[in-house]
C-alpha cells in the first residue's frame, strides 16, 4: 500500500479515476515484449557464441519496435503541456531521471565498475568520469528512459513552432542517420520524429484505432500486406535506408496499433495488457532478470533460438514478480520516487488514462 501523501510512481495503474484506453496498454505490451526479446536474444547469442532462429524475429521487429514505443509515449502529451513548468518538470523530467539514475548507479557499481578497473585499468579519476558521463550519455539498456525527459523538454520549449516545421526538421534528422559517439545525440536524431508524431497526430491516431476496431477485416488485410512488405525489406537489407526506415517506422507502428486493437477484444490476452501497464517495471528489471533466467534455462534448453525465447518470457514474468516482491520490502524506493524528491506537492494529475507506469506522472 502507498503511504499517505506519497507520490505515485511505478504502481498498478488500476487506481486511475478515468477509464483507460485499453489498446494503448496492449500496444505497449507488444513493444516491451519485443524489447525484452532483443535483450534476451543478445545475451543468449553472446553466451552461446551462435546465432539462433529468433534473430530473424528480432530483425523483423527492428523497423517498428522503438518507433512505436516513442510514438505511444507522445500520445497523451498535449494535456501535460498545459501544466505549469514546475509541475511539468516534476512529472516529465525528475520522475524519469530518478529511476534512470538509481538503476544506472546500481548497474555501474555491480557490473561496470569491475569491468573498468580490471579490464580497462581505470584509475579512481577515470572511474568517476565514467560514472558522471553516464548522467548525460547513457550506456546500455536504460537509454530509453534517459531520452524521454529530453523529448519532453524539447517539445515544451518548441511548442510554438509550427507542427509541419517541427516534423520536417525531425524527419530530416532521422533520415540523416547521424552517428556519433554520443548516445543522446544519435537517439534524439533517429527517434524524436516518432515521439513528436505521437504528440501532434494523437487525435488522428485514436480515430484510426477506432476505425480498426470497427473494421477488423480491413485491418487484417493491412497487417498481411505490411507483414510481407516489412519482411521483404528487412531480408533485402533495405529497411534501414534513409526514407525507407521512416516509412517502415510509421507503417509498423500502425500495424502494432491494429494488432493491439484486435487483441483488446479478447479476454484471454489480459496478461499482455498487464505487461503494457507495467512496462517500466519490465524495462528497469530486465537487465538483471534476463541474465539470471538465461543461465538457469540454459541447463535445460540447448537450442539457441528456443533458449532466447524462453528467456524472453521468463524475464517478462520475472521482472513483474521482482517488482511485486520489492514493493513489499524496504527497497520499494527502487520503484517509488520519494516525496522529498518532488518539485511539486500537488495531487497526481487525473488526465485521461491510457498509459501504464512507463508514462505515468
Amino acid at each position: 500500500m502507498q503511504a499517505a501523501g506519497e507520490p505515485p510512481a511505478i504502481e498498478p495503474s488500476a487506481r486511475a479515476a478515468k477509464p483507460r484506453v485499453e489498446w494503448v496498454d496492449y500496444a505497449k505490451g507488444i513493444c516491451i515484449f519485443f524489447v525484452v526479446m532483443l535483450h534476451a536474444n543478445g545475451i543468449t547469442q553472446e553466451r552461446m557464441h551462435e546465432i539462433g532462429w529468433l534473430e530473424e524475429v528480432v530483425e523483423f521487429a527492428r523497423p517498428f519496435r522503438m518507433p512505436d514505443f516513442f510514438l505511444i509515449a507522445g500520445l497523451f502529451l498535449a494535456s501535460a503541456l498545459r501544466r505549469p513548468w514546475r509541475r511539468y518538470l516534476d512529472t516529465k523530467v525528475v520522475h524519469f531521471f530518478y529511476f534512470y539514475l538509481l538503476w544506472m548507479t546500481l548497474r555501474f557499481v555491480v557490473v561496470d565498475l569491475d569491468n573498468l578497473v580490471r579490464a580497462d585499468g581505470a584509475t579512481a579519476h577515470g572511474v568517476v568520469l565514467a560514472y558522471l558521463r553516464r548522467w548525460i550519455d547513457p550506456i546500455g539498456t536504460l537509454w530509453f528512459i534517459h531520452m524521454l525527459p529530453i523529448f519532453f523538454v524539447v517539445t515544451r520549449l518548441l511548442r510554438s513552432v509550427p507542427p509541419w516545421g517541427m516534423w520536417l526538421g525531425a524527419a530530416a534528422l532521422h533520415s540523416a542517420q547521424i552517428e556519433t559517439e554520443w548516445t543522446v545525440i544519435d537517439n534524439f536524431a533517429s527517434r524524436y520524429v516518432f515521439f513528436y508524431s505521437g504528440y501532434v497526430l494523437a487525435p488522428h491516431i485514436f480515430r484510426i484505432a477506432a476505425w480498426a476496431h470497427a473494421r477488423a477485416g480491413a485491418a487484417l488485410g493491412y497487417l498481411l500486406g505490411w507483414g510481407v512488405l516489412n519482411g521483404l525489406l528487412v531480408a533485402a537489407g533495405w529497411a534501414l535506408l534513409p526514407g525507407v526506415s521512416l516509412a517502415l517506422g510509421y507503417a509498423g507502428a500502425l500495424a502494432v496499433i491494429f494488432v493491439a486493437v484486435m487483441l483488446s477484444k479478447l479476454s484471454w490476452t489480459g496478461p499482455l495488457r498487464y505487461l503494457g501497464e507495467n512496462s517500466l517495471v519490465v524495462y528497469l528489471g530486465d537487465f538483471w532478470v534476463s541474465r539470471i533466467a538465461n543461465r538457469a534455462l540454459a541447463l535445460a534448453i540447448g537450442d539457441v533460438g528456443s533458449l532466447a525465447l524462453a528467456t524472453t518470457v521468463a524475464s517478462a514474468i520475472g521482472t513483474v514478480l521482482l517488482w511485486r516482491v520489492v514493493m513489499r520490502s524496504p527497497g520499494r524506493f527502487m520503484y517509488v520516487r520519494p516525496r522529498w524528491l518532488r518539485l511539486d506537492d500537488g495531487p497526481p494529475p487525473r488526465e485521461q488514462e491510457g498509459r501504464g507506469p512507463l508514462l505515468a506522472a
